[in-house]
């Protein structure tokens, strides 16, 4: 399933401009960001694989919420709201781990099971009796798509995200995803100090590539093409370029890579990347599947996450193929982190008139136009002090 948006398929009368200055800058909106795309979408927490064992977990936390995703001794991944029910303590600590047969709150000793119910207070005659499954950790919700689970903290507007993702599902088949194992690198995480849309703006668009990542113009060049977000999501495609590549890791990459059969023409040497709106991206390949987020802290301030899988079986020469895909990631992800920045620093200026975006950017278009669909205030010049919120939702019942 090889599509392509050609440049010509591009409308020629769009807007070229982008979002406004203010919108990177000002801390109500981010307020409005955190609520209503970052708690009302679904987020992307980890693979199965991660949590293969009773009692393994997997702690995610996002603009102020904590999630915990939890294997139970029946086998069924579960998803709570990292909170004791009795003063609103995370029941676990860590990243990741292991509870051998309960959750035990490291405050008061409350003790849960796995699958959330309340298994015991510590000195339970000092409280009144307590219903296991009223007082037992609050789930969240939570969704799996081929193997990969992601949740839900509020109700929102997506569907269920196999659903959003359901396009990708014939396509997706021959990477195996259910079958991916941790590479036992567990997760990276990287603060970035710029407004997380700068971030998203530098990945939405591979215009930038020829200039700032020579890897991937090495590797697969004017081969890249992106296409643009419909429903949620947006697909980018590249094939390798002929040749050997210049630089020592494309060389070495190429030479030993030998593509699974499970792998069609299409995608034997080519990398594939679906994004899924408003803050992850799945990047595919022969060797490897990884995927990278960023989450909003502060203006100014944003957290990137990200995980790399291996496929099941994987010998000597793969493992060396996906040590080199990840180094290229590795200085394409340097190489954008200054350009974020820059993007984040000129919205401060003086002279800073906006974007002037490019046919070639049309994915960063599209993307701002879903923004615009949650905040029609984008197109307004920024509001008075205190009055974000309001106007905003005085735009949407206009739009209804």
């Amino acid at each position: 399933m090889q599509t392509r948006s050609d440049t010509e398929a591009v409308p020629s009368d769009w807007d070229r401009r982008g979002l406004p200055a203010w919108s990177f800058f000002n801390p109500e909106l981010l307020e409005l960001e955190k609520d209503m795309l970052f708690r009302r979408h679904w987020q992307l927490v980890c693979h199965v694989s991660d949590i293969s064992e009773p009692g393994e977990f997997i702690t995610l936390d996002v603009v102020g919420e904590r999630a915990l995703v939890v294997r139970g001794q029946d086998g069924v991944v579960r998803a709570f709201h990292n909170l004791c029910r009795h003063r609103g303590s995370r029941v676990v600590a860590e990243e990741r781990g292991r509870c051998k047969s309960a959750i035990i709150c490291p405050f008061h000793g409350w003790v849960y099971n796995l699958d959330g119910t309340l298994r015991g207070a510590a000195q339970p005659q000092s409280l009144p009796e307590l219903d296991p499954i009223e007082m037992g950790l609050k789930p969240i919700e939570m969704d799996i798509w081929q193997g990969f689970v992601f949740v839900r903290f509020q109700p929102g507007p997506q569907p269920p995200m196999h659903q959003v993702l359901a396009r990708f599902d014939d396509e997706i088949a021959q990477y195996a995803l259910e079958s991916l194992e941790p590479t036992g690198d567990g997760f990276y995480t990287e603060e970035i100090e710029a407004n997380w849309k700068c971030v998203r703006d530098v990945d939405n668009e591979g215009y930038h590539v020829p200039m700032a990542h020579p890897g991937l113009q090495d590797l697969y060049g004017p081969n890249y093409f992106d296409e643009p977000f419909e429903e949620g999501t947006s697909r980018s495609f590249a094939s390798f370029r002929e040749g050997n590549g210049r630089l020592w890791s494309v060389r070495a990459y190429k030479a030993l890579m030998e593509p699974p059969p499970r792998l069609d023409d299409d995608h034997r040497n080519a990398w594939l990347y679906v994004g899924m709106f408003p803050n992850a991206v799945f990047g595919f390949y022969p060797d490897s599947v990884i995927f990278y987020q960023e989450f909003p802290v502060v203006n100014g301030l944003t957290v990137q996450r990200s995980a790399t899988y291996k496929y099941k079986g994987e010998d000597r020469r793969m493992r060396l193929a996906r040590y080199l895909s990840g180094r290229i990631d590795r200085l394409t992800s340097e190489e954008d982190i200054q350009l974020i920045k820059w993007t984040w620093e000129a919205a401060f200026s003086s002279g800073y008139e906006g974007y002037l975006l490019s046919d070639l950017e049309y994915g960063v278009k599209t993307y701002h136009d879903v923004l615009r669909g949650f905040f029609p205030i984008l197109k307004e010049d920024e509001p008075a002090e205190g009055t974000v919120a309001a106007r905003n939702a005085e735009l949407l019942e206009l739009t209804d």
